[in-house]
């Protein structure tokens, strides 16, 4: 790992529920944070809902799921509501089609 580059905040170890997938210094599952917003809740929901995952890791896990998928921050249209610009520049929410 380059110096410059940050450390996911997702991370797996078969020690840890079996491998899935958690927030980093949690046994909090990724998967639970997308059940959450594809159930229409919003991220602060879920951030009540498991206090150990801050509203920053919730937001570069998403940023890591739409950078995974390919996803360009510059093919959002100008103007676009909500969401924050992270790590990587993107507006997490519209890209992933969640109001937060």
């Amino acid at each position: 790992m380059r110096v410059s580059e940050t450390p996911s905040v997702i991370h797996s170890d078969p020690e840890i529920l079996g491998g899935a997938p958690v927030f980093r210094g949690t046994r909090v599952p990724v998967k639970n944070l997308f059940d959450y917003l594809e159930a229409g809740n919003p991220l602060e929901r879920f951030l009540d809902h498991f206090p150990t995952v801050s509203r920053e890791q919730a937001l570069a896990a998403l940023e890591e799921a739409a950078e995974g998928l390919g996803r360009d921050p510059s093919q959002l249209p100008d103007g676009e509501q909500g969401g924050s610009s992270g790590r990587y520049g993107l507006r997490v929410p519209a890209l992933l089609g969640y109001g937060l």
